[in-house]
């Protein structure tokens, strides 16, 4: 008798996209070309979450867009930010995504819900991290 679990009734996974990693410098090959390549940057700090804080009258625009929510599962990122616009002007960029907004959970919301909060928000605090990898796979499929 044949123990095996039929194919079909093995779960569906699906997997992110395979990015290929950057050139391979050697170390002993100019060591300070590879110090301050892009690819190599070990200056980690900017991943980490930040606050900020934004004041708007009510109506007035944020001067960023989002993408993302609960049914693309990554979560609310900024897809566009204005120059010269006030999220300009307080740090915010394409690529970050909203951890928080006044301690409401931005992690797992809905993107109707999440524009409704940054809409009828007249001061915000924001908090965000810089987390372009899974922006990049996100925006393949967000739903709005």
């Amino acid at each position: 008798m044949d123990s095996r679990i039929p194919y079909d009734d093995y779960p569906v996974v699906f997997l992110p996209a395979y990015e290929n990693p950057p050139a391979w410098i050697p170390p002993h090959e100019c060591s300070r070309r590879r110090v301050y390549h892009p690819d190599y940057n070990n200056e980690l700090t900017q991943f980490l979450p930040r606050i900020v804080t934004l004041k708007k009258p009510p109506g007035a625009q944020l001067g960023s867009n989002i993408r993302g929510g609960k049914a693309s599962e990554l979560g609310i990122f900024i897809s566009k930010v204005i120059p010269d616009s006030d999220a300009h002007r307080a740090g915010l960029q394409e690529g970050d995504q909203v951890l928080s907004v006044n301690d409401v959970d931005f992690q797992d919301i809905e993107h109707r819900k999440a524009v409704e909060i940054l809409k009828t928000a007249c001061e915000i605090s924001m908090c965000v991290r810089f987390f372009p990898y899974n922006y990049h796979g996100q925006k393949d499929r967000t739903v709005h």
